[in-house]
């Protein structure tokens, strides 16, 4: 007979899910924060109590899965125009960040290699945990944030292995090696991620069947981890590469019916393992606790804090640095442009949140050296790095609302100018090709004129700004024509979603506004579907035009 406690600790770990993620609604909180805290207490009651969080679920489970979406709902335009933030901040930062901390780990009794241990488990920002509390934020400011937080982890992961394996005396230290083992994950985890998007896009042209391609969507971010780690490189940089190719071609090549499949499954898979993640994170602090033998609560309760002060002191520091010493060097008018100020900059500066990547290095650091000694500091490392992802998140995610008041960033319209830009341009393709499509269609006169007045009646609420709804069509007043009707509207619809994809690729527009769009379009093209199928009638073609 199997055991039931397995089952009561995923029952209550989704009822907690459920029931925090309703109250932060209730009490306009960030999420990751209430359940964090709510995570806390549950690891005391009989039920979860010595339920542990493996560290290779959240490396081969949890991250892919959760990184994976994070990237495919990415403006990668975005990231383009702000590379060398992104660069710096996911590479350069991460690498001073765990300098710093190291120093601070060393200045508290820990040896060097074992400091840099520290350094380099709390020294990422946390993709999920940034979308989550700082997504109110303009787009360009969280897509440098999200952005950054998809990268840190590669690069603090390869720090963490390196000084992992100098501590336990499995290897020493020397700088070619170092810059070889980055180069190895960072070339090997963009050529990983590439070949499985590749895969994808092969396999996705050789299926048809919603289900399958839905599989092949499920299985590309655990694939390309995969493939990265066999060879040594980046998991993380493969899963983020994949997901952003993905998101180029997925437009052109995923049929209306399997995205929107897609988007519902994603939603709902990745608002549970991330709710999930958090809970099992506060859930941590009673083993942490009880597994302090050599260090005091006190002492190691001190040590959090100042390990906390230090990666959020870093980060400030390297936010008002850097920008001005690349001023110095960079005086281009179009880097100009882009430029901002010190209040405007302070939101950036302020999100730097930790989450389960984190905790899940720490807890994966060895028990043991090469030559069988416990591993020195490994519980104050655990304590230190959950005191710090408690922190970032209650005091920096509580009080960002604050910051982004004082920032006074400008209101960011450039989303809604976009998507007005996206309707109209696949309004007005509809229009011009509808007279040829309905002749190529054989359709009587009065279908046509009534698309066309449809369609003229659109473009004009759209001007006024007072947009209808894309799936308003009503009914023809006979048979044929309904038919004949459908037909047309399935026709200029291919059109419309052509239009807006070349504005993508032309830069007009960017991926997230593209998908904001290829909703609406996506539910009149599954209508138009059911129509077809409940007729008896061959559906619409599936799989968008170009």
């Amino acid at each position: 007979m199997q055991d039931p406690h397995v089952l009561q600790v995923l029952v209550v770990l989704l009822l907690a899910v459920l029931a925090f993620s309703w109250l932060a609604d209730r009490l306009r909180i960030a999420a990751p924060v209430v359940l964090l805290l709510g995570g806390v207490p549950l690891g005391f009651l009989p039920w979860t109590a010595g339920t542990t969080l493996p560290p290779e679920v959240v490396l081969l489970v949890f991250l892919p899965m959760l990184l994976y979406w994070e990237s495919l709902t990415t403006s990668l335009r975005e990231i383009r125009a702000n590379l060398r933030v992104v660069v710096l901040a996911a590479v350069l930062l991460v690498v001073a960040t765990a300098a710093t901390v190291a120093a601070v780990g060393h200045a508290f009794g820990l040896s060097w290699p074992v400091a840099w241990v520290l350094g380099a488990v709390v020294a990422p920002t946390d993709a999920t945990a940034t979308a989550a509390v700082a997504g109110s934020m303009p787009r360009r400011q969280l897509t440098i944030l999200r952005a950054e937080s998809l990268v840190n982890d590669g690069t603090a992961l390869v720090i963490f292995a390196i000084a992992v394996s100098v501590a336990t005396g499995e290897q020493a230290f020397s700088w070619p090696s170092a810059l070889a083992e980055f180069a190895l994950s960072y070339g090997g985890g963009i050529v990983a991620g590439l070949l499985v998007a590749w895969l994808a896009t092969l396999g996705r042209r050789l299926v048809h069947g919603t289900v399958v391609e839905n599989g092949i969507s499920v299985t590309s971010p655990f694939l390309a981890y995969l493939l990265a780690e066999e060879v040594h490189a980046s998991g993380v940089l493969a899963v983020v590469v994949c997901g952003l190719a993905v998101s180029r071609v997925g437009p052109r090549l995923i049929a209306a019916r399997t995205r929107m499949q897609a988007h519902a499954f994603w939603q709902v898979t990745t608002f549970l393992l991330n709710g999930a993640l958090f809970v099992l994170v506060g859930m941590q602090l009673r083993p942490a606790l009880a597994g302090l033998r050599t260090y005091s609560v006190g002492d190691a309760t001190l040590d959090a804090a100042l390990v906390a002060v230090t990666v959020i002191g870093t980060r400030l520091a390297w936010l008002y640095t850097t920008p001005y010493l690349i001023r110095l060097v960079d005086r281009r008018p179009s880097q100009r442009r882009r430029r901002v100020g010190a209040r405007q900059r302070l939101p950036l500066a302020w999100s730097g949140f930790r989450g389960g990547v984190s905790l899940a290095a720490a807890l994966a650091v060895p028990v043991t050296l090469a030559d069988g000694t416990p591993f020195p500091g490994r519980e104050l490392i655990i304590i230190v790095t959950f005191g710090v992802i408690l922190v970032t998140l209650l005091v920096q995610g509580l009080t960002l609302p604050a910051v982004l008041r004082v920032a006074r960033l400008p209101e960011d319209t450039a989303v809604a100018a976009e998507e007005h830009l996206a309707h109209r341009r696949a309004l007005e393709a509809g229009l011009d090709r509808l007279p040829e499509l309905a002749a190529d269609l054989g359709v009587h006169d009065s279908v046509h004129d009534r698309v066309r007045a449809e369609y003229e009646e659109r473009l004009r609420h759209l001007d006024l700004q007072r947009p209808q709804d894309d799936d308003a069509a009503g009914t023809a007043g006979q048979t044929d024509e309904l038919d004949e009707y459908e037909r047309l509207l399935a026709a200029v619809l291919a059109e419309k979603r052509a239009a807006v994809v070349a504005l993508r690729d032309e830069g007009a527009i960017d991926d997230i506004v593209l998908t904001h769009v290829q909703t609406g379009l996506d539910a009149e093209e599954i209508r138009l579907d059911r129509r077809a199928s409940s007729e008896g009638d061959p559906p619409a073609p599936e799989r968008s035009s170009g």
